[in-house]
């Protein structure tokens, strides 16, 4: 029996979380190439300046996404610049918003990787907007080809 609940243990940490990971690492290839920039003394170094506020981190994250997610995700590291600046809490961060807007319900389906890289681009209704469909054919592109990002640092 302890053996069983090792394993069921091990599985659960082995879980990819709720975004399949190809189509994750096709998002954090279209938003950064999959880098991590490095972090300086006023945080926003690992930052671009969107449609106006910075968007942080391989994801590239807004703030307000990152304030949703935390809905889901729970702590998140407590605050949005030493989130994004961590390889782990911006991945938890996409997995918790998706679990939030993606999902059967709001959808009407089973959300696929064009739902979730939709809504990342456009925000909760972005999988309804014409205009994120050439990030979609980004994504698409890097699952087609089979780019991938590197693994993060450990």
């Amino acid at each position: 029996m302890p053996r069983l609940i090792f394993l069921a243990s091990l599985l659960t940490v082995v879980s990819c979380g709720y975004v399949p990971q190809p189509c994750l690492d096709c998002i954090c290839f279209v938003e950064s190439n999959c880098r991590m920039p490095s972090s300086g003394p006023t945080g926003y170094e690992h930052c671009a300046w969107d449609v106006g506020s910075y968007s942080c981190g391989p994801y590239q994250i807004k703030e307000v996404y990152w304030i949703d997610a935390r809905m889901y995700g729970g702590y998140l590291m407590g605050d949005w610049l030493t989130c994004t600046n961590n390889w782990g809490c911006s991945e938890d961060s996409v997995h918790a918003y998706m679990e939030r807007y993606a999902t059967r319900a709001r959808l009407g389906t089973d959300p696929t990787c064009e739902h979730f890289s939709r809504i990342h681009n456009g925000g909760p209704n972005g999988h309804t907007n014409p205009n994120t469909l050439v990030y979609w054919n980004k994504v698409q592109d890097c699952l087609n080809r089979s780019l991938c990002c590197p693994a993060p640092p450990v």
